[in-house]
């Protein structure tokens, strides 16, 4: 979902930045109040913003002007929520940018609404559902990084039709093209990223499940569910 510097058009790459602005204000102030007041998660949210930097550098050729790579938002998103992870993802977003070359500046919002906005709403929707129908701790976890992962690309599908609409079919035509290239690449990353965010969080719970049972945002599971996971 790294659409490349430059290959939006301008008024498309500043709208996707005016849509993704009020959504990275809204998560600093989520992580000022976090740190204020729970200052002992600062390595678990830096954990999350490595781990989401990792994997989302991990950049496959996809189609013209975009690649695919897994996104690492759902853990972050079921731990500290979905503003939260669209910091995280604003940050490793720009580095990537800057050190990396992926995507690029005039892109950032596009690329960061896709996977720093909807990535994780989707994630944390689908991992509170999840728990709600009481589904366990790793299949929650996993249909949340699945879903989120998924979702971005559909968005960054979204953004690329609306941008380049197929001179015959239009923009429905061309999202059905868009869409048809990232499953290729995208359907079986995602089902990997799911399985890697819960052996991750396996790892975590072994080390520390209490902490983990009060960040759960919703439907916190019990510290003996963490570590029957684990």
């Amino acid at each position: 979902m790294h659409i490349m510097e430059g290959f939006l058009p301008p008024l498309h790459a500043a709208g996707w930045t005016a849509a993704a602005l009020p959504f990275v204000v809204a998560g600093a102030v989520r992580v000022g109040r976090l740190m204020r007041e729970r200052p002992e998660t600062r390595l678990l949210l830096g954990a999350c913003g490595a781990f989401a930097f990792v994997l989302s550098a991990l950049k496959l050729p996809s189609v013209t002007g975009s690649c695919s790579h897994p996104t690492g938002v759902g853990l972050g998103a079921t731990l500290f929520g979905p503003t939260v992870m669209t910091l995280m993802s604003a940050i490793v977003l720009l580095f990537q940018a800057l050190l990396l070359a992926h995507g690029g500046l005039t892109t950032l919002g596009a690329n960061l609404f896709a996977m720093g906005v909807v990535g994780p709403w989707v994630a944390w929707g689908s991992y509170r559902g999840g728990r709600a129908l009481g589904l366990s701790l790793p299949i929650a976890l996993f249909l949340a990084a699945t879903a989120g992962d998924l979702a971005t690309y559909l968005v960054t599908s979204a953004q690329l039709a609306l941008a380049f609409p197929d001179p015959v079919s239009g923009i429905a035509g061309s999202l059905v093209k868009f869409l048809s290239v990232f499953a290729l690449t995208q359907l079986p990353l995602a089902i990997i990223e799911g399985l890697l965010t819960v052996t991750v969080m396996n790892w975590l719970a072994r080390h520390n499940p209490e902490d983990l049972g009060q960040l759960a945002l919703v439907n916190p599971p019990p510290p003996e569910e963490l570590r029957d996971v684990a």
